[in-house]
């Protein structure tokens, strides 16, 4: 199949499977798409006893996909921007060290938490995975997923104060939980793509360039698009669309060649360009326009994401062996354990430094820690070589399935 015949496949599944969500089911967008995409992914799955043939089309199609190219190549950027662009800048800043805190302390707790839990476990279970294997699947799985959780946190009425929390720490934390992940994946590779010796400063200077970079790419390139969109200033509207997609492509292409975080510069280019939390002569910079354009792409996008999502079971149930029934479970409580540890001793901290959290502020964020396409995307791009890809990759998308099915469908009556 040509890309064109991808994209027209994509475009017609979310179409049909909104229509049938929207009739039918009735559920959230991105929980009802991934849950009728899962149930096409089973049945497909099925008939392929009877019928080899359909199975193996369907695994073709799949794998012509490239998931990990798609989504943190393409579609992360474009998501992450549009997420931030709806952020209030001021209630951000004023919630800044909660957000930071959990996004990196949190993240980091939970990758160790998850990686050291796991590799005692597995071989409770029949499976030996090293370590070095371990936290890279706890780098993978600890940070939420933004277009899963903002999807949610604006249907429920949360207080404003914590729903900046939510949101800023899944936007910040999904940029960091990649920089972390490629980092043990380097250590994994012994010295990374590049080669060269592994040590504590290489380790340091490759998340701090990472990070910053990232963060400082974003600033510039977000400082440079609101001076222009001012410019502009709602005259041309078509001019001002086409000024943020060439921020997002242009930004997300330059930071992938200089080796910074991509996710991060896009979170804080949309916080840049965003019009929330400002005065009016400033939030008059960015057209109504823009806002329906980029809203009209976020959920475009969020449907082809989720069913992409559902789709990679057909992938999953190749390599599937009898004692991952066992592994699921494991690491869906290991996972919701160590988030909870993640949330609970930073916000502990922060108290003691006079931050005041809403009460439940754990719960709802340990509940509310959704797992989406990054972690599976990340998981997926392992090199075949690993020899714990197989078992990484299942249990991965077993807590992916779990946690925007079951956290998603609950975590609405858990907030209220």
């Amino acid at each position: 199949m040509g890309i064109l015949d991808l994209i027209t496949l994509l475009i017609f599944l979310a179409a049909v499977f909104t229509l049938v969500n929207i009739t039918l089911l009735k559920l959230p967008s991105t929980i009802g798409l991934m849950a009728i995409a899962l149930a096409s992914s089973v049945g497909i799955v099925i008939l392929g006893y009877v019928m080899p043939s359909i199975l193996s089309g369907a695994e073709h199609i799949v794998h012509e996909f490239d998931f990990k190219e798609v989504l943190l190549n393409v579609m992360l950027n474009f998501l992450l921007f549009a997420g931030a662009l709806s952020v209030d800048l001021s209630r951000l800043l004023n919630e800044k060290w909660s957000v930071i805190i959990l996004a990196t302390f949190g993240t980091l707790m939970s990758t160790f938490i998850v990686g050291y839990l796991m590799y005692f476990a597995f071989p409770l279970m029949g499976t030996e995975v090293d370590l070095i294997y371990c936290l890279l699947f706890g780098a993978l799985i600890s940070p939420t997923d933004p277009i899963a959780v903002l999807s949610l946190v604006k249907k429920v009425g949360l207080a404003k104060r914590l729903e900046i929390k939510i949101a800023g720490e899944s936007l910040f934390n999904d940029g960091v939980g990649v920089v972390i992940f490629l980092t043990i994946l380097g250590i994994a590779q012994g010295g990374g793509e590049h080669g060269g010796e592994v040590s504590v400063a290489s380790v340091a200077g490759l998340f701090a360039t990472e990070v910053f970079g990232g963060l400082l790419l974003g600033a510039l390139f977000g400082y440079m698009g609101f001076r222009l969109l001012n410019y502009i200033d709602n005259d041309h509207v078509e001019l001002e669309v086409l000024v943020t997609l060439t921020l997002v492509m242009v930004g997300g292409r330059l930071a992938e060649l200089i080796h910074v975080s991509a996710p991060l510069g896009m979170v804080v280019m949309g916080l840049f360009i965003g019009n929330e939390g400002r005065s009016e002569h400033l939030a008059n910079a960015t057209g109504e326009y823009v806002y329906k354009f980029w809203h009209l792409l976020d959920e475009a996008l969020n449907a082809i994401l989720f069913i992409l999502i559902g789709l990679e079971f057909i992938v999953i149930t190749q390599t599937f062996q009898n004692h991952y029934l066992l592994i699921m479970p494991v690491a869906i409580v290991v996972v919701l354990f160590a988030r909870f540890l993640g949330v609970s001793i930073p916000i502990t901290i922060l108290k003691s430094f006079g931050k005041k959290f809403e009460r439940k502020t754990i719960m709802i964020l340990t509940w509310g820690g959704l797992r989406g396409g990054i972690s599976v995307a990340l998981a997926l791009s392992l090199s075949d070589s690993i020899p714990a890809k197989d078992v990484i990759v299942t249990a991965t998308y077993a807590v992916v399935v779990f946690s925007i099915l079951f956290q998603g469908l609950t975590i609405e009556k858990i907030m209220k």
